[in-house]
């Protein structure tokens, strides 16, 4: 509960997590584990949805395994379990993200933008294909009528498509462009403007640097400079007023280990005896999120801490000249103060010797007897009206700040009443506080705000439409550009595809005389044997020229003898015609896959004798 009190906006999970730590003593965000979870699992049905969207877009029935479809209804109601407990226990929370947008509305706005331009280049390469499938249906419409029907519904469909992306893009990139004229911030403004830093009420004291409630916080939050010190007084059964926020001691106390039986007992039916003598610190030897760990020297006072009296707290705050202001909560049913607790208060407070100036009254029941009782007490209203307020002379507020920044903060400040917001723990919400010109503000994180020497996100609006108006022209331009690139890309395949729709092929080489000729399958043959006559010639192939084709290549190596190579061919003439009827059944194979000859075209190959001193020609 104490890491919920700081940590608001994950209040839900971090009660999960504190109802686990109470029972297995071991402190860990399980809810982060469940939120990857169940973050995994939508992504995953998101993903399954949008593949069946494109399967009945494409006319196709979307045929789900059946574990998809259990994994799908899980997720479905699991989602809609946790959006119904979300609706009705975290309503404030939705008031909390409303508030931000006052801050960080000019920085969302630049950030969408970003993410504006980034998404341009999908929706813009996803609009040109379409256009580009478009023009190709249309092509097809021209020259077949018979499907001109289907064709038509389908181009119907890309153009439907095309307008159901580009128009919402359009329609937000414009509404971005022109939201600063919506946008107000307080944190938006002049130089010189800024009122006074809010001053700080120690909620509980410093939690975060002892355990709440005890002497060791609020000594904590004196050293941090607070302005006061905020507490929570209950009423032991011998009437001793004592420092305790919650009914019961199970959570700051060790009550479980010393009497475990009476741990669910009010706080308010065990005598100052017994509650003196229970440790109020052991529980906080264990860090919470985001707490520094506390050094060997606090962490041995922190586990030495008892419950205090009010009295000790009253002590400590005329010591530093502190405020004090405290919720008093009424005892439970068959409590001997269960009707006279207030005027026992104000007699225990008025015995302390304490300056009644540094009380700042609170409760508002009896509240005429406490002005006549101690009238130095500054008297402090809840979000009452203006009128009510200027009837009772109450001239400080304490209220929920998510309360007041939606129901007339200029009311109040036009009243000229004094505020105090609880419970301030972001940087972001102090800085907010503080551009409002809030007054004082109560927190867990005294040691976190009291270090800031401006409010975050602080800017004139002079920057502001700077920013706005450079963002808005470039994002306009890279949009712009990257559209035109993906035309220009368009235009580039169809201008290709024209060009190769244009070009002839060229036929083969050596296919272009009749398959059945000679010169078709060797064209050096003809040659050699004018030259060389007979019925068995060694065919040399003459070498590629550069005006041959590419295929050569792969049909026909040529061959370039050496005299000495050809003299060793003719010795060795059995196996030269063996190797050489196999070569010539290959070429035949590559040449004409599909020929059927009855009669060979060469019936046999001659082998000539090469004259000594004369070197046959290739040609």
């Amino acid at each position: 509960e104490h890491t919920a009190n700081i940590y608001y906006v994950l209040r839900i999970e971090t009660h999960f997590c504190r109802v686990i730590f109470l029972g297995t003593g071991y402190w860990f965000f399980w809810s982060i584990v469940l939120l990857s979870l169940f973050g995994i699992l939508a992504a995953y049905c998101s993903l399954l949805v949008v593949l069946a969207f494109l399967l009945v877009w494409e006319g196709y029935e979307p045929n789900l395994h059946w574990c998809h479809k259990i994994l799908v209804l899980l997720v479905i109601l699991l989602s809609s379990f946790f959006f119904w407990i979300l609706c009705k226990f975290w309503q404030d929370r939705w008031l909390t993200a409303g508030l931000s947008l006052q801050i960080f509305a000019p920085y969302a706005h630049l950030s969408s933008i970003t993410v504006m331009v980034i998404l341009s280049w999908p929706v813009g390469f996803y609009l040109i294909r379409l256009e580009e499938e478009a023009r190709i249906r249309r092509y097809k419409m021209a020259s077949d009528d018979r499907e001109r029907t289907k064709r038509c519904n389908t181009l119907t469909k890309l153009r439907a498509l095309q307008v159901a992306i580009g128009l919402p893009f359009l329609l937000i990139l414009l509404c971005l462009y022109v939201l600063p004229l919506g946008i107000h911030s307080p944190c938006i403004q002049e130089e010189g403007k800024l009122g006074p830093k809010p001053d700080f009420f120690g909620h509980r004291g410093a939690p975060m640097l002892g355990p709440e409630n005890t002497m060791m916080s609020f000594e904590k939050a004196v050293e941090q400079g607070a302005y006061g010190l905020e507490s929570d007084v209950q009423v032991s059964l011998d009437q001793v007023p004592f420092l305790m926020h919650d009914n019961d001691l199970r959570r700051t106390t060790n009550i479980r280990e010393v009497l475990p039986n009476a741990s669910l007992t009010h706080s308010t039916f065990f005598r100052w005896h017994f509650l003196s003598t229970l440790n109020a610190g052991k529980w906080f030897s264990k860090p919470f999120y985001k707490m520094k760990r506390l050094s060997k020297a606090d962490r041995e006072r922190a586990e030495n801490q008892t419950i205090p009296k009010l009295t000790d707290l009253l002590e400590l705050a005329q010591k530093e000249k502190k405020f004090v202001i405290f919720d008093l909560n009424a005892p439970p049913q068959k409590h001997p103060l269960r009707n006279t607790y207030v005027r026992h208060i104000v007699s225990v407070i008025l015995a302390s010797k304490i300056e009644q100036h540094l009380i700042f009254w609170l409760p508002n029941f009896d509240r005429q007897y406490v002005r006549n009782a101690a009238p130095g007490f500054q008297h402090v209203g809840r979000l009452f009206s203006i009128e009510r307020l200027t009837k009772e002379n109450i001239s400080r507020i304490n209220v929920d700040y998510k309360r007041l920044f939606y129901r007339g903060l200029r009311e109040y400040k036009a009243a000229n009443i004094k505020i105090n917001l609880y419970l301030v723990n972001e940087p972001w919400l102090y800085s907010l506080a503080w551009c409002s010109r809030i007054h004082s503000v109560t927190t867990d994180n005294i040691h976190i705000l009291s270090q800031l020497n401006q409010p975050y996100f602080l800017m004139t609006p002079g920057y502001y439409m700077f920013m706005w108006l450079l963002m808005d022209s470039v994002s306009a331009v890279l949009i712009v550009t990257i559209f035109y690139f993906h035309c220009i890309s368009l235009q580039k395949r169809e201008r290709g595809s024209q060009e190769s729709s244009n070009l002839s092929i060229k036929p083969p080489f050596r296919v272009m005389e009749s398959p059945w000729t000679l010169a078709a399958l060797y064209p050096a043959l003809t040659k050699n044997t004018k030259k060389y006559p007979g019925s068995r010639r060694l065919l040399v192939v003459p070498k590629k020229t550069a005006s041959e084709p590419e295929q050569v290549k792969g049909t026909i190596k040529p061959l370039m003898p050496h005299e000495d190579a050809v003299r060793q061919l003719a010795s060795t003439k059995k196996s030269f015609e063996s190797m050489w009827d196999a070569a010539r059944k290959d070429t035949f194979q590559t040449a004409l896959p599909s020929l059927n000859m009855n009669k060979p075209t060469i019936s046999s190959i001659r082998i000539l004798p090469f004259p000594s001193n004369k070197r046959q020609s290739s040609g």
